[in-house]
């Protein structure tokens, strides 16, 4: 057998625009570059608590349970919700998003019986429905999206679902995925036992070590079960091991993704926390107002908009399909975008704002993109409309 040609990396430069990965600070992309030490290294040992103290920061918590987990957003996930379920646990979890189908598929193979509570795709949770539903089923775990990746919305006044969970002794997990370091999420204050989160949206690191934490009543619960979680690898109990005080081989961690993770969170750190919420929200905004000025309505209310990820319609006598215009955006002008999922899938354009990447400049260069490759397409617009809300939207914000 003869070996395979195969020629030296040169992936193309993309602006990336879509639902993450986000643009990567050089910072970060250096320190990820830097050389490897291994895993239980003294020195990468002083890299681990420092990353935990990070995560902190950014979760607003003093959870001593705050990790790195060794892989993407969906791992983390999958540790928080299969230690926390039970066998024959019931498990409340969204129905008005593509991450809340996913938490019921995680609970079904964590042996536990995933039961709704419903809202339609573009809208939030309403507290009353939970309230309901927690009357109905008295679920053991509530779990629910902060920011939905697929529709662009995010969850208001998060204590609402937090008080009636704890005043039916539940326990509440949140997605964070697409907050985190973007979007106003404070943890203790709120009342969230335990959150996952991704380190490719709002934090611009290279996915691979990805945010979880728990308090001490949820690593309680995980602590007291019966039988281990299906997964050893996710087994917060063995991690426990290696990222709590004993520092005791698990498995080996990805060191130079916990680097470039270290440098994500400095960044935040440097920027401020609310500054930094304030900036996706500024530049966010901007894009909202330049798809709109295009004919592109977004789906997300303004009362629920998530600022770090923008749906929006196509006008209704476009007659084009949306993957037709994110295949001519990324061919010609080099900018990734995505299309809806779930019961959004051909209907809406997915766009990120997030981290590194929100900046005006980067916003002004995807609408004038957007608003060309609309005209290429046939589409009636006015392409100049759209990068001239773009500034008109931080010039007076």
């Amino acid at each position: 057998m003869q070996p395979p040609e195969i020629g030296e990396l040169s992936p193309p430069d993309r602006l990336l625009m879509g639902p993450g990965p986000s643009e990567v600070h050089p910072r970060t992309l250096r320190a990820m570059a830097a050389p490897p030490v291994g895993h239980l290294d003294p020195a990468f040992l002083d890299v681990m608590d420092e990353t935990q103290d990070l995560l902190r920061y950014v979760l607003r918590t003093d959870n001593q349970w705050t990790i790195p987990v060794s892989g993407t957003g969906s791992a983390a996930m999958e540790a928080a919700i299969a230690n926390l379920t039970r066998p024959d646990d019931a498990v409340l979890v969204p129905s008005n998003g593509y991450f809340g189908d996913r938490m019921a598929a995680m609970v079904r193979r964590a042996g536990g019986e995933p039961v709704r509570v419903d809202a339609p795709w573009g809208e939030p949770l309403d507290p009353d429905d939970v309230s309901d539903a927690f009357a109905e089923h008295d679920p053991d775990l509530f779990g629910f999206v902060h920011a939905e990746t697929s529709t662009g919305v995010r969850q208001p006044d998060v204590p609402a679902l937090t008080d009636i969970a704890h005043d039916n002794d539940a326990l509440v997990v949140a997605d964070v995925v697409t907050s985190l370091g973007g979007v106003e999420f404070r943890m203790d204050e709120w009342g969230v036992d335990a959150a996952y989160s991704a380190g490719q949206k709002c934090l611009s690191c290279p996915p691979g070590a990805s945010p979880l934490s728990l308090n001490r009543r949820a690593m309680e619960r995980v602590r007291d079960r019966e039988s281990r979680p299906r997964s050893w690898y996710l087994d917060l109990t063995l991690l426990d091991d290696y990222w709590g005080d004993e520092r005791a081989y698990h498995h080996t961690a990805p060191v130079s993704s916990v680097y470039a993770l270290r440098e994500s969170l400095r960044l935040v750190v440097e920027e401020g926390l609310e500054t930094r919420w304030e900036r996706h929200e500024r530049v966010a905004g901007a894009l909202r107002e330049g798809l709109a000025a295009m004919g592109l309505d977004p789906v997300a209310e303004p009362d629920w908009w998530l600022p770090s990820l923008n749906t929006a319609r196509l006008p209704d006598t476009a007659h084009v399909d949306p993957d037709d215009v994110i295949e001519r955006l990324l061919a010609e002008h080099g900018i990734e975008i995505a299309g809806g999922l779930g019961d959004l899938a051909g209907e809406v354009l997915r766009i990120g704002c997030m981290g590194y990447g929100a900046t005006p400049d980067n916003v002004t260069a995807l609408v004038a993109a957007l608003g060309d490759t609309l005209l290429a397409l046939g589409v009636d617009v006015d392409a100049d409309a759209g990068p001239a809300a773009v500034r008109a939207s931080l010039r007076d914000s």
